[in-house]
């Protein structure tokens, strides 16, 4: 009698760090001979990757495991994820819930218990995607008075070079062009020193960076974020000296007020935070694109902390601005603060910076087209807007579309922008 393959059905919450380990798991069940749950099928196996950067992230990730239960009656369902490690109790009363991972270097004893014994010490593919997230450092240990975080995701884990070298290789040949690299605190990477094998020296994020720049071929890297306060010299020179690293960096703004990112205990000034934009742009040429992230609306902002905010973006000249209204954050410092700002107040700042962003973005876009630069577009998918038309990613982190198709998608194609508007350009092909 053939006995029936085990199915599975996984759910993402949140951050790329998150989607990365997921696809870990997916890769250990594969190996371990499950196979993913059609759409109109009840799984023998549910895992949920939760978030808990937000309440929302709390409510939604209780929301997907109450769904799972009704829709896959009998299902046995593994927790893990930021949640599960703030409020495991709570976690392990939702319908279905048979384990509750608070600590990921427990998950690979807690597969086994399910027949998952292969844990691979990486991913070679990203489901659903034509570019890969790797996952370099866990953890963090700022205490910034806004984020959960460091509560549910505390000290620092660094990978081994080795084995982030052996996995971007194996993604590369399995005909990723680009990797991001991702982590909870990028910047720390190397800090800690418990990867280290005997007698080989640390490497920080900068070494990491040259030693994964050797490795050859037709394809690029790209960095999720990092702390301005980690760009240093060691950071300019060898982002200056690697080919394949994308000219695109995210510092983390969070507030254009001196005054605000006191309270927020952020570590640097908006000066210095302006200073090293400069100096980056000045070593590495070709005007590098800069993206950020900004929260409106953190208690005690006022009209003129706001109006701060606004004038250090258009000084920064970032490109984007991932925009987030402030939410209380149970366990946070910040829950506690007086002067809590109306939801009206930040609703309006939220849309006055999504306008600048706009304008930025547009600015940005045009001096492409006015310089010429030639465009390496990551075909990523099909035109939803315009038929016979292509959407990718080029090397700034532009959103741009040209004419294409089925083939082109997972490749790297040469565009030059003829147009732009303020959600992205239009682009020809030159090759």
């Amino acid at each position: 009698m053939v006995t029936a393959q085990r199915t599975a059905r996984l759910v993402t919450l949140g951050c790329k760090v998150n989607q990365y380990e997921t696809q870990l798991v997916r890769e250990s069940l594969r190996a371990s001979g499950y196979r993913e749950a059609t759409e109109y099928e009840s799984a023998d196996l549910c895992i949920v990757n939760t978030c808990t950067v937000t309440n929302t992230g709390d409510s939604k990730s209780r929301q997907v495991i109450r769904r799972l239960a009704r829709k896959n009656p009998g299902t046995r369902t593994i927790v893990m994820g930021c949640y599960a490690t703030r409020d495991p109790q709570t976690v392990s009363e939702l319908p279905n819930v048979i384990e509750v991972v608070t600590d990921k270097r427990e998950l690979p004893d807690v597969l086994s218990r399910f027949g998952i014994v292969d844990m691979p010490t990486g991913i070679s593919e990203f489901e659903g995607r034509h570019r890969a997230f790797v996952k370099v450092q866990d953890g963090c240990i700022l205490k910034c008075s806004y984020c959960i975080i460091p509560t549910v995701r505390p000290g620092l884990r660094s990978r081994r070079p080795v084995d982030i070298e052996d996995e971007f290789r194996r993604l590369i040949d399995n005909g990723y062009r680009e990797i991001v690299i991702s982590g909870v605190h990028v910047g720390h990477y190397g800090i800690d020193t418990n990867h280290l094998e005997p007698g080989t020296k640390p490497e920080r994020l900068w070494d990491l960076l040259r030693r994964l720049d050797r490795i050859p071929g037709n394809w690029r890297m790209r960095l999720s974020s990092i702390e301005m306060v980690e760009v240093n010299d060691d950071f300019i020179r060898a982002a200056r000296d690697c080919e394949h690293l994308c000219p695109q960096f995210h510092p983390a703004l969070q507030s254009g007020s001196e005054s605000v990112l006191n309270r927020m205990k952020r570590r640097y000034r908006v000066s210095g935070f302006l200073e090293r934009i400069d100096q980056i742009r000045k070593m590495l040429g070709g005007d590098p694109a800069m993206t950020t992230d900004v929260i409106v609306g953190f208690p005690g902002e006022t009209d003129q902390e706001f109006q701060e905010t606004l004038e250090t973006c258009r000084q920064a000249r970032f490109m984007k601005v991932h925009v987030f209204p402030f939410s209380r954050r149970d366990g946070t410092q910040a829950a506690e603060f007086p002067n809590q700002i109306p939801g009206n107040v930040i609703r309006d700042r939220v849309q006055q910076l999504s306008d600048l962003e706009r304008d930025l973005a547009l600015r940005f876009y045009n001096s492409r087209i006015d310089s010429g630069a030639e465009l390496q577009v990551l075909a990523e998918r099909l035109s939803e807007q315009t038929p016979g038309y292509v959407r990718g990613t080029d090397q700034w982190y532009m959103p741009v579309e040209f004419p294409g198709g089925d083939s082109d998608l997972g490749r790297f194609v040469s565009c030059r922008a003829i147009s732009a508007t303020r959600h992205g350009v239009s682009a020809v092909r030159i090759s």
